[in-house]
Formats: C-alpha cells, structure tokens, sequence
C-alpha cells in the first residue's frame, strides 16, 4: 500500500492525475458525496440549531468501506475534491464517514488537471475550510427545510406530488410572468421604407428611411411623393471604429454560448465541460469569475503570436461586474493555448473544447479596425433623407478567431460589406421603393440558457446551482422545453416601381418557436398559489438575499444556524397558516359557464394525470363527462367555445375492415384507435379534422412499420407465455414479458427455435459482455403461471418483515 492516497470525486479525474504522481500515491473516487441528509422528519433538528443528522447513502457503503480501510493503511490522506463549497462539503463528510485524524488530512485543491497545477498543489496543502462547509450545509439545510413543509402543503391544495423549492420556483415564476406578458402583448404595425438604387456596373445600393409610418395612408403618401423624384447623395462620411473581444467565459456565459452556436441544453453543457475538465483540457468549468491569471496570459500571448504575429496579441485583463464573483478562481479556459484541438475526444467534447479555446484565445486579441460608411440621399420632393450605412474590416484582430452570438433577433437590415464607391452630388437612380408593414415584438420566451443569464443577473443561484434549477423545473413538468409552430398573419407591402404603386397583401409566419420554455398548467397553478400564499419564497429579491447570506457565511461572518433560524420563524409561520387555506383558493378549477347542449356547468381542472374540461359536476345524477385539454391550452385563458370543441373528441370518423376508426386525445397526444390497436396522429394532423381515407393511410403505414419489426413469434399456450423475436434500433432481440433479451452475434435472429429463445431467456446475455449471465437469475418461460400463483399465496408472510425494518431503523 502507498504511503499516500489520494481522494478526488469522480474516477476519470482519478485516471489522469495518477499520471502525474509517483508510485508512493494511490488516487482514489469517492464517487461524490458519500454522506446526505437522511429521509424522513428527523434529519434537521430544528430545536437544537437546526442540527442535521447525515448518513450514508446506500450506494456508497461499499465505497466508504474501501476507503476506511485504505485510509487506515496509508500515512497521508490528500482530499483533493474540487475548489468550491460543494468541493469543500465533500471533503469533510470524507473525513467524518472514513473518521479521519486532522492529523493525517491534508486539504489540497486545483483549478486545472495539469502535472504542474497539481504538483503545485501537494507543495502547498491546507486544511478543510469549515466556512465553506457551513455555506453548503445552511443551503442544503435550508432547502430541505424548504421542500419538506411546503411541498405537503401542495399536495393538500392542489393535487399529490408536486414540489416546491426555494430556486426552482422562482425560476418558474419567471418563465410564467414572461408567458403572461406575452399574452397580454398587443402587436403594433407600422411601416419601414427600403429603397434600392442601381449603379454602374451592375452594382446596387439599399437605403433605408430612418423614421417609420404609423399607418398605410402616411406611407403610400410618401411613395407618392418619391414618385418621379430626383434622388442625390447629399453627405457622405467615413469613420474608424473598432470592435473589442467578450471575456473568457464563466459557467454561465459558457452554456449561454454554447446553446446560441451549438445548441446544447445546458445540462449537456456542463456534462461536457466536467469531462474536458477530468481529462485535463480546461480549467474548472463551475466559476463566476472572467479573470485569468499570469501564466494563462503569458500562455496565450505566446500561442497567439506563434499562430497569428505579434500585431494580433493584446492582453487583457477582465473584471466581473458582480461583487460577488470570486475573482481568486479564473474564468474557464484551456489548460494549454497551443492546443487548438483534441485529438481523439468525442465529438461533442470537440466543439464545446474549440468553443472554449476560441473564446479565451480571442479574449487576449487586439481590436478589430473598422471602417464604417454612411450615405445620406436626399429627395428632392421632400426634405426627408435615406441613410445607407455600410462598414469594412481594415484589421481582423479577434474577429479572425471568433465573434459573440447573441440572443437578441436582428432587426437590422444594414449592409454589413463595404458599400459600393460614392461621391456627394452624385444622382441616383432609384430601381424600386418598398413600405412594408412590420410588428413590434413582445419580449421573447426564455431558453434554458437565457434562463441562466436572468438567474444570475438577479443574484439568484450560483454558477453550481444554474443547471440543476433548470433542469429540475422540467422533470417536475412545471416547464417544457418544446418547439411550437408560428401562425400566419397578413401584411401590407406598398412598391413604388417604375412610377407606379401596388399595394400587395402578404402572409407570413409569425411566433414560431424553437426549443423554447413554455409554463405548463401545473406550474402557473402551483406558482400562483406560491405568490399569493408564500410570496417570500417566490419573491426574486429575497430569494438573491438569501444567496448573499450564503456568501457571508463562506466569508466566516455570519453563523448558519443564526442565518436559518431568522428564515425558518416567518417561513414555518406561513405554513402552519396555510392548513386553513381553502382548496378552492388554489386556482386548479376555472368554471367557463353553461354547456349549451346539455345545461350544466363547463369547468376546466387541474387533475391527477393533466389539465381537462368537465361537464356537470358530481352531484348529478349522471356522471360528469371529460376531455383532456390540447397541447398548449392554458386553463387560465381557454375559452368556452374552445373548451366546447374538446367534446367532440373521441370522434368516430368512419369504418375499415368493419371496425370503427376513432379520433381522440390522451395522455401522450392524439391517436386513432382502430380494432383495438393505436396509432399516433402527427402534428400534422387535427383529431377533429383526419378524414378516413388519412387515417387508414396512417393506419396501414403502422401495420407495415410493425410488421418490419416482427421477425417471428411464438403464440402463447398453456406451457408458456408468448414469446416475440424483434427488430430494434440496436438490432434483433428477444421480447418476453415487456422485457429484453439479447441475441449472439453468432446466431441468426430469423431461425431460433422456441427451445433456443427460452434458453436464452433464462440464460441471459450479462449487459456489455458476450458471456451469459448465472442462470439463477433467469426468469422461468414454461413455469411463468405457477410461479404467479405460488407467489400470491406466500405474498403476506413475505411482507410481514418487510414492515419491521423501517420501523427498527426509526428507533
């Protein structure tokens, strides 16, 4: 045994800094965390300073105990977990679960997973920082505090299991007001003029008038005025500019990057990211700060004049603009400039690395040289002037590596080249004038990114928190992240062309929406209950307080339990209080009105499986009858008469074979129901509107896609259950009581016999090897009915000491 081991989180970071010690350190994984709070009412003792009580966590037993007991052997315990609170966290519960010596522990951290960063850390070891440890206990103290009571409170009020917490929800807070905002926006049009000109040689010019007509009649009168006018450059001015390099990146800038010019969602992001990091390529991808240090400058300043000269090197140093980024860390960035590529890492690692590399190379960059044009024309029947505005790149700089994408849609129609050569005085001669209507734009849905950047311009979360928020909103079904189709909606155009004026009535797609977050019915729901009855928890800035409280205790100025018990009085007040709180109030039932045809009230329900509609109620004498809700449809704003169409669902549309064919809607989306089998309905197509003769097209094409996938089956008898021989993604397999069973590569899928398929059954293939698995693991095909049997009869002698465990363990 060495004398050293060495503790890190994950196994791969284990792997690469094994390299780089000698043969006297062992580097081992702890798997991150090994210790939580326990389930259950008793794991925070409120009473006594919010005390927690920590176990471990079952799947981490096995690693615990191999670690006590390398720790015991070794002389040195080096905790290299990484350089933050959640980092910290993990290294102390390291030592209270192996129940390590201060004497033996040494506390060492690194940004980068380099021989020299950590060979520098070894040189330079410190103790645990119990500051930073107080920090993630009081945030994750509080937001069990936090979920524990509140979430019952929801499943009282409005429907089981649902959750609250103290991030999540005001990250669907935010995504709900921008839905309302949005619905409430009112399009105004107005109209923008665009002339061309042509020019010798072929050449053109777009100028742009700089004001907009609020109505069609101001601007067909203007058309009419252009109409046989003389059009001349009056002013014509050249001007430098430059353009200057964004800053490396920081966790959030990076997943903000990163969906704008790769599309990754940001989970994807910073898994990507922790593997370039355990690998050695970039620094730690979890960071606040846009810093980088000498060496990172000296570095880059040499890779950019070997790889472009001296003239494009120009250090930077960039300050973040929050006072609570932690400047001491530094922003992410390769561990080695020269390296503009990874040979061998996978591809999405690829991009995300050259994103990376680019960013920071760029940072350190000398400005792009413009040279930026304007043209004013003028009109001789008017004292109006058209602008014509280009722009000429004198001197790349940055721009030869890499430029900002932005959220933001571009509405501006400049010439982004050169424009082509004027002079004042010249006479134009315009080719066509255009007055286009246009719409102002609502502010636009979020993305999982833009999400993240109002996060953190809100100071709430930190760069550890922002994917797990995000993603955590979509697994409670809160938010969808979804792409919706546009609408058509028409538009006037006015062209002025060879002295004449049409007016042309157009159609475009307008709201169409790509990967966007869209409030479900669930979330608005829960938020508005959250607001009306738990407006700390939901308010943005007592939520980004909370998050400076945590850094004050980082900086060893606040006590954790002080910092909880000023939260929890007024928050377990509120809870108590919201036991008397009608379930009425919550906002989950909307009554529309009277259902014309039958006379009874027409609701619409928050209910256990989704949003739906209900005629009558449950005192009539005949039950209620319901329709789910479509896709999109909000309880908050549907209307009777859309709500009345959900009736009309299940639709038949006619018969085949004899059978009926049936259009309806449930759980997963619309669906035709043909002789007891299902097809999913496209997009495409409307339940109330798929005519017979695209439903049987729809129908048959299942039958042909299924029938592909069939290579044989065996019809179930009284020995055995049926037994089917498919065609999957990944190739053939065995389909046996909805579960799945490999095929050897050396046996030919389409001529098993029944024997060899229930030999296979019972003798599976063990996952990701070509040997098969112990047979007493197998599942019997021939006894399957007696087994059923015999095991419902021992069922309560089976359960009875299954009920006592939990109970010893409580004790």
């Amino acid at each position: 045994m060495p004398k050293n081991l060495v503790i890190v989180e994950s196994p791969a970071k284990a792997k690469t800094i094994e390299g780089y010690l000698g043969s006297d350190f062992l580097v081992m994984s702890s798997y991150g965390h090994v210790r939580d709070l326990q389930k259950g009412n008793n794991a925070i003792d409120v009473e006594n300073d919010f005390t927690p009580t920590y176990i471990v966590s079952d799947d981490k037993k096995q690693v615990v105990a191999e670690l006590k007991k390398l720790a015991k052997a070794a002389e040195v315990i080096w905790l290299a977990t990484d350089d933050d609170r959640e980092g910290e966290a993990i290294s102390w519960h390291l030592k209270e679960a192996l129940e390590l010596n201060d004497s033996k522990i040494k506390r060492i951290v690194f940004r980068e997973i380099t021989k020299t960063a950590v060979t520098s850390a070894i040189q330079s070891p410190r103790t645990i920082d119990n500051d930073l440890v107080n920090a993630q206990q009081a945030r994750r103290i509080l937001d069990r505090l936090v979920g524990f009571e509140l979430s019952p409170v929801l499943w009282k009020k409005i429907k089981g299991g649902l959750s609250a917490g103290r991030v999540q929800s005001v990250a669907v807070r935010i995504v709900v007001e921008r839905e309302r905002e949005i619905g409430v926006f009112d399009a105004v049009g107005s109209f923008k003029v665009v002339a061309i000109f042509e020019l010798d040689g072929g050449k053109s010019l777009k100028a742009e008038l700089p004001k907009k007509f609020e109505t069609e009649a101001e601007a067909k009168q203007f058309l009419i005025d252009c109409n046989g006018a003389d059009f001349k450059i009056s002013d014509l001015q050249t001007k430098p500019a430059k353009k200057s390099p964004a800053a490396p990146f920081t966790t959030s800038t990076l997943q903000q990057e990163a969906s704008r010019k790769l599309s990754y969602p940001v989970g994807l992001t910073m898994s990507v990211a922790q593997k370039l990091y355990e690998g050695g390529h970039i620094t730690y991808m979890r960071t606040d700060s846009v810093n980088l240090s000498e060496l990172a400058l000296g570095m880059a300043k040499d890779a950019i004049t070997k790889e472009f000269g001296a003239e494009y090197a120009f250090e930077r140093k960039f300050k973040t603009k929050s006072n609570i980024a932690q400047e001491a860390h530094e922003a992410i960035r390769p561990t080695n400039f020269e390296a503009s590529n990874i040979p061998g890492i996978p591809d999405n690692q690829r991009k995300l690395y050259d994103l990376i590399w680019k960013r920071a190379i760029a940072s350190q960059m000398a400005d792009a040289k413009l040279e930026k044009t304007t043209a004013k024309i003028s009109i001789s029947t008017l004292q109006d002037l058209l602008v014509a505005k280009g722009e000429m790149i004198m001197f790349e700089g940055f721009l030869k590596v890499y430029l900002e994408s932005s959220d933001e849609e571009d509405d501006d129609e400049d010439q982004k080249g050169m424009l082509p050569p004027l002079t004042v005085g010249q006479d134009l001669d315009l080719s066509r004038m255009n007055a286009t209507e246009r719409f102002t734009r609502s502010s636009p849905r979020y993305t999982e990114a833009s999400l993240v950047k109002k996060l953190e311009e809100m100071g709430i979360g930190r760069p550890s928190t922002y994917a797990p928020t995000v993603s955590t909103i979509q697994k409670r079904q809160y938010v969808i992240k979804e792409s919706r189709e546009g609408r058509e909606r028409e538009y006037v155009e006015l062209i002025l062309e060879n002295n004449q004026i049409d007016k042309h009535d157009r159609v475009e797609i307008t709201g169409a929406e790509n990967n966007k977050l869209f409030p479900t019915n669930t979330g608005m729901v829960v938020n508005d209950f959250l607001v009306k009855h738990f407006p700390n928890i939901v308010d943005f800035s007592f939520t980004a307080k909370v998050e400076e409280e945590f850094d004050i205790i980082a900086k060893g100025k606040l006590s954790w339990p002080k910092m909880l018990k000023n939260f929890y009085g007024g928050f377990h007040e509120t809870v108590e209080a919201a036991e008397s709180i009608d379930r009425a109030e919550a906002g989950s039932v909307r009554v529309l009105g009277t259902d014309p045809k039958s006379g009874k009230p027409l609701s619409v329900k928050l209910g256990k499986y989704g949003p739906y509609a209900q005629i009558g109620t449950q005192e009539d004498e005949e039950k209620p009858t319901y329709a789910s809700l479509r896709k999109g449809q909000l309880l908050e704003n549907i209307t009777m008469e859309e709500a009345i169409e959900l009736f009309k669902l299940p639709r038949q549309i006619g018969e085949f074979e004899e059978k009926v064919v049936t259009a309806a809607i449930g759980r997963f989306g619309p669906y035709l129901r043909h002789d007891s089998k299902f097809t999913s309905l496209p997009k495409e197509y409307d339940p109330l509107e798929v005519d017979l003769e695209t439903a049987i097209q729809l129908i048959l094409d299942k039958r042909e896609a299924d029938a592909k996938k069939i290579i044989q089956i065996f019809e179930k008898t009284d020995d055995y259950e049926e037994i089917r021989v498919l065609n999957g993604r990944w190739g053939p397999y065995i389909s046996f009581q909805k579960k799945n069973f490999k095929i050897p590569k050396d046996k030919e899928a389409e001529g098993l016999t029944l024997a060899e398929c229930i030999d296979l059954i019972e003798n599976p293939i063990a996952k990701g090897r070509g040997k098969k698995a112990p047979a007493k693991k197998a599942t019997t095909a021939k006894k399957t009915t007696a087994t059923k049997k015999t095991t419902a009869k021992k069922a309560p002698a089976k359960k009875a000491p299954a009920k006592k465990k939990p109970a010893a363990k409580k004790k």
